[in-house]
């Protein structure tokens, strides 16, 4: 069987002979592309004749899986699925797992990260000093003592959460399901955007979450909230974001996450709000996490081809 990865996602050389030797030693032919190429026929010529590829957030179309007629499974290298073509994988019962957890702590720290650089300025400190300035009026808030409200109470939801408790922060939840989890309060919407100083995204993107953040639920916040999104970009309405920040709806926002991949373009609206720190999707990036995402991606293919499949996203 050919396996094939059609980007990076990590793996440097040396790892790349270990796992080539262990698929061999199977019976397998693993292939490993070193740079990342999103153009859609260079990604098919890198699929050809692959019963299973191994792809990041590169999209995957339904014009790709017609062009690739023995693929059979997609071991996908992140934890949102919605830039894979499901509905074309279940019509030709392609297999799709994903890389569940393996970012959770990365993202869940870069949280309280984001949350504290806007609370105490850090980013604008940093920029006023270079530029020889001094603090002058500045001041700075405390997380201690906060209300953080986390929307979306899966695994990395609820470590922000366990974290955000060591600060002694008031936890509200709202999530599809509910659960009972110690120091957590689950709420429905309205009350957590009334309530919560701080709001935190952790959903993935739907249908039904799609601009699930919009005017309305900014014009519900106190205009002393802050918005963290490291969830999925069109989870928020940037336009609305844009206009809540320069109108003073909320006291400001930091986002990882956008409408595309970056890098943006120059006329992207959020570049022009105000008190927002914007990040080109780093919150899984760390060595920890693209450690844990190669073992699970490989373990989710051999798991596989022992007809035991796990992470099963169809």
């Amino acid at each position: 069987m050919k396996i094939s990865i059609l980007e990076p996602i990590g793996i440097t050389s040396c790892k790349y002979a270990q796992l080539k030797q262990d698929f061999e030693v199977l019976g397998h032919e693993l292939t490993f592309y070193s740079d990342r190429n999103e153009n859609e026929e260079e990604l098919i010529k890198r699929a050809e004749n692959a019963e299973v590829i191994v792809v990041s957030n590169i999209p995957i179309s339904a014009n790709f899986i017609a062009n690739c007629p023995n693929l059979a499974m997609i071991s996908v290298a992140f934890t949102g699925v919605d830039h894979i073509n499901m509905q074309a994988c279940n019509e030709r019962d392609i297999l799709v797992s994903n890389a569940a957890g393996f970012s959770n702590e990365s993202v869940a720290e870069l949280t309280i990260g984001m949350i504290i650089s806007l609370y105490r300025k850090i980013v604008g400190g940093d920029a006023i000093t270079r530029f020889g300035g001094s603090r002058g009026t500045f001041l700075g808030t405390e997380l201690n003592g906060k209300c953080l409200g986390i929307i979306g109470a899966g695994a990395i939801g609820l470590r922000v959460a366990e974290i955000a408790k060591v600060f002694n922060c008031r936890v509200l939840a709202y999530s599809r399901t509910e659960k009972q989890v110690e120091g957590v309060e689950f709420v429905d919407k309205a009350t957590l955007l009334k309530e919560a100083d701080i709001i935190s995204l952790h959903t993935p993107l739907t249908n039904e979450t799609k601009g699930l953040i919009g005017s309305d639920e900014f014009k519900a916040m106190k205009d002393t909230a802050i918005l963290i999104n490291t969830a999925r970009g069109p989870v928020v309405d940037s336009q609305a974001l844009c206009l809540a920040l320069e109108e003073g709806q909320i006291a400001g926002a930091a986002v990882d996450v956008y409408e595309k991949e970056p890098p943006l373009e120059k006329e992207h609206v959020l570049f022009s709000a105000p008190n927002l720190i914007m990040l080109p999707h780093l919150a899984f990036a760390t060595h920890e996490s693209f450690d844990k995402r190669i073992e699970i991606v490989m373990e989710n293919i051999k798991l596989w081809l022992q007809g035991k499949p796990r992470n099963i996203m169809n």
